[in-house]
């Protein structure tokens, strides 16, 4: 199964979009550019907050989780 991750290969700003365009297979560019399409079109404010929550929600390509200790 795919699992979706920040790119660090094709990142701008956290690697969220880039990371997306890997997972559904479009070119990242094409994401970027729609993404500020719809921010110009909707106000910046929503989509600004849906980035910076997947942002932090998304992990980055090649982490490894946190290993819990007993």
């Amino acid at each position: 199964m795919k699992k979706l991750y920040r790119s660090k290969k094709n990142k701008m700003i956290s690697g969220f979009l880039g990371g997306l365009g890997e997972f559904i297979g479009i070119d990242p560019t094409i994401l970027r550019l729609i993404y500020v399409l719809l921010c110009l079109l909707t106000g910046f404010l929503p989509l600004l907050i849906f980035y910076l929550i997947a942002a932090a929600i998304v992990p980055e390509e090649n982490s490894k989780p946190p290993k819990i200790e007993n």
